[in-house]
């Protein structure tokens, strides 16, 4: 995944050599490191400045509790804040609970634990990343592992010193993960940036997984709720229901949340505008890279019925004859589950109905919409595929049945290779055919859905497609995240001056959205809301434009599957 653009850009070849050589060295160091002594586990802490200074006292409803400030004392950060009991021992796969109280004045100076998650060896992580994101920075000193525990339900809040005399509007934002992997401590959504611009930021953790969303009738009938199957989502709704009530002690307006999430995290925003649970606790949606509005969406919802077989599947595994069973299984025997715990579904509960139904009646709660996609969605999930001429549509079947050759007349196999940036495909034509396609059918497709469904109930919507080449992520799955949230900063080197313009207007829209429900505003290049008359979007680059959507044909192919399936 080493591009080989990277060897002669910014600095030319000189500089590269540089770098390979001080990866190399860093691997070296990692090996022998690894092999001689592990990193002790350890909280990441809430700010990056060693000894960082103390806050205030804050007093929510389960106690008092302080935060820390970063470096320039603009951002206080109060982290690992608990918003429902520890979902563990009898209330493994239950809902949530209410958070217990403390005497003390509580310190929330670190991240909460990561919740359970399938995780490689800390080499494979660090490489991962070296090659992923093109990071060859070397840090040593302080090394150590976060923390993962079915103990996780924790959330961050980040707000600005200076809060003022009218309560701030809020960002509450879901990560991604396909509902399997993530953490709220993780670098790219942090809040600090966005903060600064007189904003909150809240984030956080939620079960994932086997944890989050495993599904089974005699769970059914042990809740009170009558529920199964959601559980990860009812951590959501239940962090948000902590904020709604807690947000005002740190400055924020309970009555001006904004949901926020991209790709699971964005399907998740989705499932909250639907669920009878959340109506009158936020105003606005940001969602990136997905959703769930088709009537079979691609990824991250399933039919009940497959939620239950799975759901059996998880039982046969661990030899278990119920649920209850399953709970006596060690957190971190069952993470290791071969059954398929990455969507949500209709539990008659968090979820009523098929999501398409509640958006045609116009019962969604999202007043406005912010949503949008990236270029190459799909490209970085299809790596391992070997594409050609030959199963081209036979691999364009596996997701869209008979309507596979219509799709392909619209981008057939030989279609111009796009420029792959720092993926170099030797696979030819058909593979970037195939990132095509399929990054309109499980990405850009479900906001092609949304924008029209806000239109038809006469709602704002403001569409993005991100295009920007940096020598990070690029305009990958995932590549706008930094931007949107204000850490570019983060990794020097990888992004110029270009770039930095760019995060800076993109993190002018999000505010103004949280604001007011309209991402526009002075200086700043003009977005044009979807109507019936206007189905542009805007393309975030170089040169910010209003454009075409570049999938309109394909998602004319995806509409007939869908028609087909009701």
């Amino acid at each position: 995944m080493i591009s080989y653009r990277g060897f002669l850009a910014d600095k030319g070849m000189l500089s590269t050599k540089v770098n390979l050589i001080t990866w190399v060295a860093f691997i070296g160091i990692l090996c022998a490191n690894y092999l001689l002594t592990s990193p002790p586990y350890k909280n990441v802490p809430a700010v990056d400045n060693k000894n960082p200074d103390v806050t205030e006292v804050v007093h929510v409803a389960q106690g008092d509790l302080t935060g820390v400030y970063n470096a320039d004392h603009s951002v206080k950060v109060y982290a690992g804040i608990p918003y429902a009991k520890p979902p563990v021992g009898e209330l493994r796969f239950k809902e949530p609970q209410a958070p217990d109280s403390w005497n003390s004045v509580r310190t929330c100076d670190a991240f909460g634990p990561m919740a359970m998650q399938p995780r490689s060896n800390t080499l494979y992580d660090s490489l991962s990343h070296i090659l992923g994101w093109h990071d060859y920075q070397v840090k040593l000193g302080d090394e150590y592992i976060e923390p993962m525990s079915e103990d996780c339900l924790y959330l961050n809040v980040f707000a600005p010193e200076d809060v003022g005399d009218e309560p701030l509007p809020v960002i509450f934002y879901i990560h991604g993960g396909s509902l399997t992997t993530g953490q709220s401590s993780y670098t790219e959504y942090r809040g600090e940036d966005l903060a600064k611009r007189g904003v909150i930021v809240v984030n956080f953790a939620y079960r994932l997984g086997v944890f989050g969303y495993y599904t089974a009738d005699d769970l059914k009938s042990e809740s009170p709720n009558n529920t199964t199957g959601n559980y990860g989502l009812l951590d959501q709704i239940a962090a948000l229901n902590w904020v709604k009530d807690n947000i005002a002690a740190f400055g924020g307006d309970p009555d001006r949340i904004t949901i926020a999430g991209e790709s699971a995290g964005s399907s998740s925003v989705n499932a909250i505008c639907v669920s009878p649970l959340t109506e009158g606790l936020f105003n606005y949606a940001i969602a990136e890279s997905s959703g769930i509005l088709a009537y079979k969406p691609f990824h991250t919802f399933r039919d009940y019925s497959e939620a239950i077989e799975q759901g059996n599947m998880v039982r046969e595994e661990f030899n278990a004859k119920s649920s209850m069973e399953l709970r006596d299984i060690p957190a971190e025997e069952l993470v290791k589950t071969a059954s398929n715990q990455s969507a949500m579904t209709v539990d008659g509960y968090a979820i009523v109905e098929q999501p398409y139904l509640t958006y045609e009646k116009g019962e969604n709660h999202e007043k406005a919409l912010l949503n949008g996609f990236n270029a190459k969605e799909a490209d970085a999930f299809n790596l391992g595929i070997k594409a050609t001429a030959e199963n081209y549509e036979e691999l364009l079947a596996e997701d869209i049945g008979d309507y596979a050759s219509d799709m392909a007349k619209v981008v057939p196999a030989d279609s111009p290779q796009r420029d792959q940036h720092f993926i170099v495909d030797a696979m030819g034509d058909a593979k970037g055919a195939l990132n095509q396609a399929y990054s309109a059918i499980w990405f850009s497709y479900s906001h092609y859905l949304w924008n029209n469904y806000m239109v038809k109930q006469g709602k704002p919507a403001y569409e993005y497609y991100f295009t920007k080449t940096n020598n990070s992520l690029s305009n990958y799955h995932a590549g706008e995240i930094p931007y949107a949230y204000g850490n570019l900063w983060r990794h020097p080197g990888l992004y110029n001056e270009d770039d930095y313009k760019l995060s800076d207007i993109m993190q002018q829209y999000f505010v103004n959205f949280a604001k007011t429900g309209d991402p526009n505003g002075e200086g700043l290049p003009k977005w044009e809301a979807r109507t019936v008359s206007n189905n542009q979007l805007l393309q975030l680059d170089t040169d910010i434009k209003m454009t075409d959507d570049p999938n309109k044909k394909l998602y004319k192919v995806i509409d007939r599957y869908e028609e087909s399936l009701k």
